[in-house]
């Protein structure tokens, strides 16, 4: 049976990939699903809206399930995080494609400065 080369490139691409970068995947991901929605809500198609928005909303769940609470930061992180959710479930309850722009904008700056620790972490801070 022949397997899919981009598949297992990805597969690979994940098993080899540090903690920070598996979060920039997340972060990546979340932004790619909230995209879909928005779309897919442009577009009606109310089912494939809903995949992809319950799809951003494991990814932030799993952000606020990795958490290390014994940094104050955290509690920040956990906010936003908390926020983002709350803003997904209306997105997905009244399919507003602004609601989802919101939530995919703060993605895509956490994801920017998620960026910049990774630089600057390999420089030796």
């Amino acid at each position: 049976m022949a397997t899919n080369p981009y598949a297992q490139y990805n597969n690979s691409k994940i098993l080899t990939a540090s903690p920070a970068e598996l979060t920039l995947m997340l972060y990546e991901g979340a932004i790619k699903f909230g995209n879909i929605a928005i779309l897919a809500m442009k577009e009606k198609d109310i089912q494939k809206a809903h995949v992809n928005i319950i799809k951003v909303q494991r990814i932030i769940t799993e952000f606020r399930s990795s958490l290390d609470r014994k940094y104050e930061v955290a509690k920040d992180f956990d906010n936003v995080y908390v926020y983002l959710l709350q803003r997904l479930l209306l997105a997905n309850a009244t399919k507003d494609p602004e609601i989802m722009e919101e939530v995919v904008q703060h993605l895509r700056s956490m994801r920017e400065t998620w960026i910049e620790v990774m630089k600057a972490n390999k420089g030796g801070v």
